[in-house]
C-alpha cells in the first residue's frame, strides 16, 4: 500500500533513512516493485514510488516525469536520492543521473539493456509495434514510432551513454538467463557489474537479485546525505 506522500507501505523506516525511488520496467506499474520495496525497507532505507502506473508512453516524458519525482523526494529528505530502475526503468534512471547529479547519489539497473536498447526478444518487438499502431489510431499516453525509432529515442539512449558525474554510484544487475534482453547490452562499462542467475521478470522478486540491490545501497550509504549544489 502507498503512504501518505507515495512512498512503499511496510516495515517502519527511521526518518534519517536513505530515500530510493524504485522504477518499474516497460510495460509495468510502481506495484510490480513491492516485494523489492519491502526488503529495501527491512534494510533500514525509505522507498518511494516513481509514480509511473504503467510504463508505456513516451520516454521522455516518462524521464521528465521522474525527474520531478526526484526534486519532490529529495527536497523533503534533504539529501539525494538512490534510483533503482527494473529493465526500461534503469535506462530511465541512467539518463537522470546523468542530467540531475545534483539529486542522485546513485542508481542501481536491473537487466536494463542499456548500451543497445532493441536487444530484446522478439515478443518484446511485437509489444513495441502494438503502441506504436495503437497510438497511431489514436489511443493517447502510449509510445509513438518516435520513441521507438526517431529523434526521442536517439535523444534517450545518447543521454544513457553519457559519462556520469563524479559523486554518482553506479550498479548494474544482469543476468545471462534473462531470457527477454541480451544480458551483454546490460553489461555498462561504466557500472558496477553484478551476475545473478534470475529471468527478466523475475529479477524483482528473486532475492539474490534482492541481496545484491541491497548490498549496492550499503556500499554507498552515506553519498546521500547532503544535496548537491553544483
Amino acid at each position: 500500500m502507498a503512504g501518505r506522500h507515495g512512498s512503499y507501505g511496510g516495515a517502519a523506516t527511521s526518518r534519517d533513512a536513505d530515500p530510493v525511488v524504485l522504477v518499474p520496467g516497460f510495460m509495468a506499474g510502481d506495484a510490480t516493485l513491492s516485494a523489492l520495496a519491502q526488503a529495501l525497507r527491512e534494510q533500514g532505507h525509505r522507498t518511494y514510488r516513481s509514480h509511473i502506473h504503467a510504463n508505456v508512453g513516451c520516454t521522455l516524458q516518462a524521464a521528465a516525469q521522474l525527474e520531478s519525482r526526484l526534486e519532490s523526494v529529495s527536497a523533503r529528505r534533504g539529501r539525494r536520492a538512490w534510483v533503482v530502475g527494473h529493465s526500461l526503468g534503469g535506462l530511465l534512471a541512467r539518463g537522470l543521473a546523468v542530467r540531475r547529479p545534483d539529486l542522485v547519489a546513485g542508481i542501481v539497473t536491473l537487466g536494463s539493456p542499456m548500451l543497445a536498447p532493441g536487444a530484446h526478444h522478439r515478443s518484446l518487438t511485437r509489444s513495441l509495434d502494438a503502441l506504436v499502431r495503437l497510438s497511431r489510431a489514436g489511443v493517447p499516453g502510449l509510445m509513438a514510432l518516435d520513441c521507438v525509432a526517431g529523434d526521442c529515442a536517439r535523444t534517450s539512449f545518447d543521454e544513457s551513454r553519457r559519462p556520469l558525474p563524479d559523486g554518482v554510484e553506479f550498479t548494474t544487475v544482469y543476468s545471462r538467463r534473462d531470457g527477454i534482453v541480451d544480458w551483454r547490452a546490460c553489461v555498462d562499462p561504466l557500472a558496477t557489474p553484478v551476475e545473478v542467475r534470475s529471468s527478466h521478470l523475475g529479477m524483482v522478486v528473486d532475492p539474490v537479485t534482492i541481496a545484491a540491490v541491497t548490498r549496492a545501497l550499503a556500499a554507498g550509504r552515506g553519498s546521500s546525505r547532503a544535496l548537491r549544489t553544483g
